[in-house]
């Protein structure tokens, strides 16, 4: 059993681990090249726009729902309105290039386009419902810009240009940001194959191993024979996915491996739209800074867009005659075997090195 399950991971980590690294390196050109300020100055009104544009710019970007926080905290503190900020928190843990890069080998290009789609809708969708129905005690104090430690209003560079700066992150990269191209460039590969890898890094191991548990355990057809189609299969995997921590990179391999066990397609997408953004952390969070309401329709969002999206989904594979298990099961031809062994030997050292600086720093 232990041997079959190592098989089917390794098989999975292959598959996808040449995706991860091209995820990666996006990212760091990324963090590289786009100014953490950018964002701050386009999310600050209470519009239409800025949700949109909160929305839009979430999607790229390869944050889990723990790294979202601080970033999210950041642009609240920078100005960024409620419904901004609550459209930022949902699409970018939702998604991001990485973990397009790894559906896109792991299951199929319609999963690949639909994912961000889905995470934009439900993002905007969330960001103009709190904008909509504001807190009894919205007024002047909701628009106040909270100075704290290491917050960019209180950064010598922003009292200097007027301009505020990336959030504290404890990053190498905050305050210091290289000048020259090439400096750029090593910080943003730096974040990306550093830091990136220590946040997500285990998660995205862990989520490998959870899917080559799935392929070696569970029958053939199970979820169709217990679980069926339609709308059950949707709540069923809404209850799994709300309470549970993984990332959007790490719940690709399972929901892969949930596919290829007879799950549809519409309720693989509400594991990936709901698992990633919602989790303990993310909602505490929410409560102290955004508030109850806030909290509640970032929630009801995330449940009805997952629901009614994952129903179009279906009816999209449907139309076009799509059987998606078939074409998951073709996944391991993209590519040549020698370079995802490399890929996976690369990520699995990369992440042991994290670990390892981890538990000696």
């Amino acid at each position: 059993m232990f041997f079959e399950i190592f098989s089917e991971s390794w098989r999975v980590l292959v598959d996808s681990a040449p995706y991860v690294l091209f995820g990666f390196f996006v990212a760091g050109l990324l963090k590289a090249f786009v100014p953490d300020s950018f964002m701050a100055r386009h999310l600050g009104k209470s519009s239409v726009g800025s949700v949109f544009k909160a929305a839009l710019i979430g999607v790229p970007l390869p944050l889990c729902s723990c790294g979202v926080l601080p970033a999210a905290l950041g642009l609240r503190q920078q100005g960024a309105s409620k419904g901004a900020t609550t459209a930022f928190m949902i699409s970018t843990p939702e998604t991001g290039v990485d973990s397009m890069a790894v559906t896109y080998a792991l299951i199929d290009p319609i999963m690949t386009v639909v994912r961000p789609v889905a995470a934009t809708i439900t993002a905007i969708f969330a960001g103009l419902l709190v904008n909509a129905f504001p807190d009894r005690e919205a007024g002047a104090a909701s628009r106040m810009r909270p100075i704290v430690v290491g917050s960019p209003a209180d950064s010598p560079e922003s009292a200097a240009t007027g301009e505020p700066t990336a959030p504290g992150c404890g990053c190498h990269g905050c305050g210091s940001s290289p000048v020259t191209l090439a400096g750029r460039f090593r910080a943003g590969m730096g974040y990306a194959f550093g830091e990136m890898i220590a946040d997500i890094g285990k998660w995205l191991i862990a989520g490998v191993i959870v899917a080559g548990a799935i392929a070696a355990l569970i029958p053939e057809d199970v979820l169709v024979e217990y679980v069926g189609q339609g709308f059950l299969s949707y709540l069923v995997m809404l209850v799994v996915a709300l309470p549970l921590y993984v990332c959007a990179t790490a719940s690709t391999p399972i929901a892969a491996s949930l596919l290829l066990k007879g799950l549809s397609p519409g309720a693989a997408l509400v594991f990936l739209l709901a698992g990633p953004a919602t989790n303990g952390a993310t909602i505490t969070v929410m409560l102290k800074t955004l508030g109850r309401r806030a909290t509640g329709l970032y929630l009801a969002s995330i449940v009805v867009c997952s629901l009614g999206l994952a129903w179009l989904v279906d009816r999209l594979y449907i139309g076009l005659g799509l059987d998606i298990r078939a074409v998951v099961m073709q996944v391991d031809e993209t590519l040549p075997e020698w370079v995802g062994v490399i890929s996976a030997v690369t990520i699995l050292l990369l992440v042991g090195r994290t670990l390892f600086q981890g538990g000696h720093g």
